[in-house]
């Protein structure tokens, strides 16, 4: 269906969507911040599998609740600053479609999941520390709720959405 590849995210609830793309505003370069704040499960996934990836993505939310996702530390990247998330729910949620999409899946994809949202990157390492003294000195723990997943297609820097597919209401 797409040339291009596809991305895979999860869609938070309204409000931690909008603390963390405001941060994201805020702290990204402008020049660079061509998407908002997100939660990457899957970097690349081949375009021309649209279709079937949009049918899993149904089945699987289908049998998955909304469930809450602990936003539990800011952490450096270096050059930038992100919040890390931990969810057992998101683990398992992000565990079988790997294991539906492994044939697909690039290195990056196969490789250890770390859940985060970048609020800044691409910065000075100077920059980069200074961001991430400011945020830490107000940051308490907080719960999120996840809510879908977000398909998107890579267009050489900005993404296109292609899909919302929301959790089953419990």
């Amino acid at each position: 269906m797409y040339a291009e590849p596809l991305i895979l995210t999860l869609k938070l609830d309204a409000a931690s969507f909008r603390l963390f793309d405001d941060l994201r505003r805020a702290h990204f370069p402008a020049e660079r911040n061509l998407i908002p704040a997100h939660v990457t499960l899957f970097h690349h996934l081949p375009g021309p599998q649209a279709e079937a990836i949009r049918g899993d993505l149904r089945r699987v939310c289908r049998d998955t609740e909304p469930f809450p996702v602990e936003v539990n530390a800011i952490k450096s990247l270096g050059r930038g600053v992100a919040y890390h998330l931990r969810s057992r729910a998101l683990d398992e949620l992000r565990d079988r479609l790997s294991d539906l999409w492994f044939d697909w899946l690039l290195p990056q994809d196969r490789q250890g999941f770390r859940p985060h949202v970048t609020v800044q990157n691409k910065v000075e390492p100077k920059l980069a520390k200074e961001t991430l003294t400011l945020l830490q000195a107000s940051f308490t723990p907080f719960t999120a709720r996840g809510e879908g997943l977000l398909l998107w297609r890579y267009l050489g820097g900005p993404w296109e959405p292609v899909a919302e597919t929301l959790f089953r209401r419990g």
